[in-house]
């Protein structure tokens, strides 16, 4: 029997979709916070950021629409609630939705918004160029290709391509095919713990290296713009590097151990992988004249990015675009716009952009510092020292995390909230180094494949199960957690951080 109708209403009927339920929970959330009375305290406009806010959380924890769906709509919801509110510095005259959307646009203003243009666009290049490529089997090449040695190199390749290749994602996208090969090379099952082994710890490991070093990841990037927006100050890429790479180089050790432990291989020696490694690397050829090009750009980048405020003064996403401009220049670059325009996911830049502006509204209305005395006043943290306020708050992060599937996303909904609550407890806190320290925290996508990009692009290849990655991924967890607060006791408060 055929389905088919020549009525253009019916065929409409028939394609309808009912609307996503956790647009209809953000929507139902939005408007009880609305409708509750206004704490004192709290300015109108305040107290509907916290309705948006709500509205946002919602929707970003149940993907009910996509990410710049979302950030379209918060958009317009700042727009139009913000803008019928009275002023906070002068309650008779409304805000005016004209000023109100100057609000919700003000984070594409922002340096952070910018490094991360930059840093997709050179993401873009290694992809294009396939430098990317070239390192990832250069390095397994030197590593080698016995079980154990792969895992090592699996780790070691996550390691150079966070140096230069600022995008998690994008890092996991190189080095997944790769990986493959070899699993393929040695003629294992792809259901083999080897298998699994090797594409958990890729996933895994590019989270950890997104703590060590800070434009290795987008939610580090924000993490910054919100320290320059809302503190004054903010870390160099060095500062970062220094605080974070030994947590990230005693972690990348347990996750090895981890995944030897908890995801034995059924065999140590297997024949092939070093052949076809080899293989892939002699059909690359030599080194083309882009990709000498473009490993020279990334080795300066990361001089500078090194050096900023030691030998000079130029600000990471300055230094960033001075390197683009270098890659997309005639003949001498790497890349033209049309290569490059396909390759840059500009809904990124919509949310993130989006994000800082929902930080910045919420401390301009008053609504995050309201929010964090409401939570020093009714949580305790007010009587308790740095360290233990870190460890309640990274608990709380990592805990939340589970309902995320973008670290991004959990940053700008959180971390400015987090930030306030920081400015109103009182005593001796380094407000810029506990927030780079709650950055931290916002990498630890590693117990369920949803909460990281990197870990869904991994969970593609068929090579693990959701069983698997939380049996590796809680126990990474926790002893994560643990090395976060005996580095908040000693390392990082020798540093001056807590």
């Amino acid at each position: 029997m055929s389905l088919a109708t020549n009525d253009p209403g019916q065929r409409a009927t028939a394609v309808r979709k009912p609307l996503p339920w956790g647009l209809y929970l953000a929507a139902l959330a939005m408007v009880a916070v609305l409708a509750l009375p206004l704490p004192d305290g709290l300015p109108v406009a305040g107290h509907r950021m916290l309705a948006i806010l709500v509205f946002a959380i919602i929707v970003w924890i149940s993907e009910s629409v996509s990410y710049e769906a979302s950030a379209i709509m918060i958009t317009s919801l700042m727009a139009a609630l913000v803008g019928l509110a009275p002023q906070v510095g002068d309650p008779s005259r409304l805000y005016g939705t004209s000023q109100a959307l100057g609000m919700a646009l003000a984070g594409f203003s922002s340096t952070a918004l910018a490094l991360v243009g930059a840093a997709l666009c050179i993401a873009a290049a290694m992809t294009i160029t396939g430098l990317d490529r070239r390192i990832a089997l250069v390095t397994l090449s030197i590593i080698g290709t016995t079980t154990r040695r792969i895992l090592i190199g699996s780790i070691m390749v996550t390691i150079v391509l966070s140096l230069v290749v600022p995008s998690a994602t994008a890092r996991s996208a190189c080095v997944v095919p790769i990986m493959m090969g070899v699993i393929v090379a040695f003629g294992v099952d792809r259901r083999s713990n080897i298998a699994a082994g090797i594409m958990i710890t890729v996933a895994m490991a590019t989270s950890v290296w997104n703590v060590g070093i800070q434009t290795a990841a987008a939610q580090n990037l924000l993490t910054v713009g919100f320290m320059d927006k809302l503190l004054g100050e903010r870390v160099s890429w060095l500062q970062w590097l220094i605080a974070g790479a030994p947590w990230a180089v005693v972690m990348s050790i347990v996750l090895y151990f981890m995944v030897r432990w908890l995801l034995p291989p059924e065999s140590e020696a297997i024949a092939g992988g070093k052949e076809a490694v080899q293989r892939d690397l002699e059909a690359l050829g030599p080194m083309t004249g882009p990709q000498k090009r473009l490993a020279a750009v990334s080795v300066g980048l990361l001089l500078f990015w090194a050096t900023e405020g030691k030998l000079h003064d130029i600000d990471t996403a300055s230094i960033t675009y001075v390197g683009l401009v270098v890659l997309m220049l005639p003949r001498l670059g790497v890349m033209d716009w049309k290569s490059l325009q396909g390759r840059i996911p500009w809904g990124t830049l919509i949310v993130f952009g989006v994000g800082i502006s929902l930080g910045t509204a919420l401390l301009s209305t008053q609504a995050g510092q309201w929010l964090g005395r409401f939570v020093v006043a009714h949580s305790g943290l007010a009587t308790q020292g740095p360290v233990a306020v870190f460890a309640i708050l990274s608990a709380f992060l990592i805990v939340i995390h589970l309902g995320f599937a973008s670290a991004t996303a959990l940053t700008a909904a959180l971390l400015p909230i987090l930030i306030s609550v920081l400015q109103t407890l009182p005593g001796d806190i380094n407000k810029v180094g506990m927030t780079m320290l709650l950055g931290f925290t916002v990498s630890f996508g590693f117990i369920l494949p949803i909460n990281a990009p990197q870990n869904m692009v991994c969970l593609g290849t068929e090579t693990f199960n959701g069983k698997q990655f939380a049996r590796v991924g809680v126990p990474v967890t926790i002893v994560g957690y643990a090395l976060m607060l005996l580095f908040a006791v000693t390392y990082w408060h020798w540093l001056g951080w807590t």
